[in-house]
């Protein structure tokens, strides 16, 4: 049985950046476990048409690995080759397991270790190690929606984080389920494809999203020279553009009525964007803007608003074998299905693969408590388990990249901590758990998120606000800043 000090699951920012650092530390016994077949994570596997980052590029890149962005907003194949670029320099892919899936990891309490069995191209095996890293990530496994007959579809169907390029969208009736953050940049996309072929569109609207103008440019000329000449201006641009993204906290937070100026923009966008009163009802949305997830976009009410697109705001009642039944009983033919509904982020499937002291799953802990974790990291019964992107560390307004350093400088320190004691394994104690989501919670409360009127992938089915943080990020990293040993219950070495 092979034994490493850290297997690291996932090989997205998160990952990655782990397996970094702690090499910089000179934790060179680990191994970082990829289901994929390279480094990428939501990057690698998001393909879909007009794929595109919502965070500035300058901010949606690690600190310590700056990069010569073409664009101020960039799209899917320009950062899956930066990480792949931030991979290949690193000097640590020799420790990277791809197409290998961690099927189950288990804490032997005799050993105090986790046993981790991987299956991959050279079969099934178990690794321990010291430390379990998950950094699997809230966006990694698509959510389908429950609707009745959705299996019984003869034609294609396939979630737009898994797009299949094989399919031949000309002259076709599509469907697109779904106008969250990945359907307002496909729609535009396939409604060109469709319009130039004969083909049609239906989108199908649960709740109107509020969608802010993108002002997306190609940086060229001397921004662009100055921009690959002289790093220190990415960095100028990098903490102009966080601290304005960082101005929206309040407005979630404290005091909604600052996200006017926010919420005035996205309604001249629906103005320029759509003509037709009835549309433009349509697409104005019930709630508190940054309720949900505040979108961007230039092109998606023109898309909307294009004579081979209908907006569809009737509930699906069915799915036939070839068409869509609203509720209002209509019945609107249909070739290929886009399901464009999310990913598991209240339930992470990775959880029900990780068992802890007390013999039961992480998955059954969070069944009893609702999704939780001290400092987003760690979770009382499971020791040495460290989560980068866990339970209430969610951004809706910047970059999650800011976070994932926060936390993996977080757990660098908790690894040192362990070789500076010489204890066996750490676990939050109950106590400080509790008071550390307890006041998550009752911050909670009060910001738009549970106030704002909707309902969010956000909220678990008790209608806790478990994915996203409540404060400013920069509050997140100072909290982090170093490992709290006594917030913690020790295993000392056999």
């Amino acid at each position: 049985m092979t034994h490493v000090e850290h297997v690291i699951v996932g090989a997205g920012f998160a990952g990655l950046c782990a397996a970094i650092k702690l090499q910089e530390d000179g934790e060179r016994e680990f191994l970082v476990v990829e289901k994929g077949s390279t480094v990428g994570g939501t990057w690698r596997d998001n393909t879909y048409p007009g794929a595109c980052c919502d965070v500035p590029s300058q901010l949606y890149s690690y600190s310590f690995a700056s990069h010569d962005w073409s664009k101020s907003y960039s799209p899917q194949p320009e950062i899956q080759d930066y990480i792949e670029r931030v991979a290949q320099r690193s000097g640590t892919l020799d420790r990277f397991a791809f197409d290998t899936t961690m099927e189950h990891a288990a804490w032997d309490a005799d050993a105090q270790r986790w046993e981790v069995r991987i299956s991959g191209p050279e079969g099934e095996r178990t690794v321990t190690s010291t430390t379990l890293i998950v950094g699997a990530g809230g966006l990694s496994e698509p959510k389908l929606p429950e609707i009745d007959g959705l299996d019984t579809f003869q034609g294609e169907l396939f979630h737009s984080a898994r797009w299949d390029h094989g399919v031949d969208l000309a002259g076709k009736r599509v469907a697109v389920i779904g106008t969250g953050a990945s359907a307002i940049q496909i729609i535009p996309e396939v409604q060109q494809v469709l319009a130039s072929t004969g083909g049609h569109l239906d989108v199908y609207q649960r709740s109107a999203p509020w969608v802010i103008p993108r002002n997306d440019r190609t940086y060229k000329g001397a921004e662009a020279t100055a921009l690959q000449r002289f790093p220190a201006l990415r960095k100028v641009y990098r903490t102009g553009i966080y601290w304005a993204h960082e101005g929206y906290v309040p407005a979630f937070t404290m005091v909604p009525k600052l996200a006017l100026p926010a919420q005035k923009a996205a309604e001249a966008n629906i103005a320029l964007g759509i003509k037709d009163p009835a549309l433009r009802a349509k697409v104005t949305p019930q709630f508190a803007i940054g309720c949900k997830r505040i979108l961007r976009s230039n092109t998606y009410y023109p898309a909307l608003a294009a004579d081979n697109t209908e907006l569809v705001t009737d509930r699906i009642a069915k799915v036939t074998g070839n068409a869509i039944v609203t509720a209002d009983g209509v019945e609107r033919p249909v070739d290929v299905i886009v399901v464009a509904t999310g990913f598991h982020t209240t339930e992470l499937p990775i959880t029900e693969h990780i068992t802890g002291t007390a013999g039961h799953t992480l998955a059954d802990a969070w069944r009893t408590t609702g999704m939780a974790a001290y400092k987003g990291t760690t979770v009382p019964g499971f020791p040495n388990l460290f989560m980068i992107v866990g339970p209430n560390t969610g951004q809706g307004h910047t970059s999650m990249v800011f976070i994932i350093e926060a936390q993996v400088a977080y757990i660098r320190d908790a690894v040192r901590t362990l070789r500076r004691t010489g204890y066996a394994a750490v676990e939050p104690n109950p106590a400080a758990f509790r008071k550390w989501n307890a006041d998550l919670q009752r911050r909670m409360k009060r910001t738009v998120w549970n106030t704002g009127g909707c309902s969010s992938w956000y909220l678990d089915d008790q209608g806790r606000n478990t994915v996203l943080w409540p404060k400013a990020t920069f509050t997140f990293r100072r909290q982090l800043a170093s490992f709290d040993l006594d917030a913690y219950d020790v295993r000392k070495s056999a």
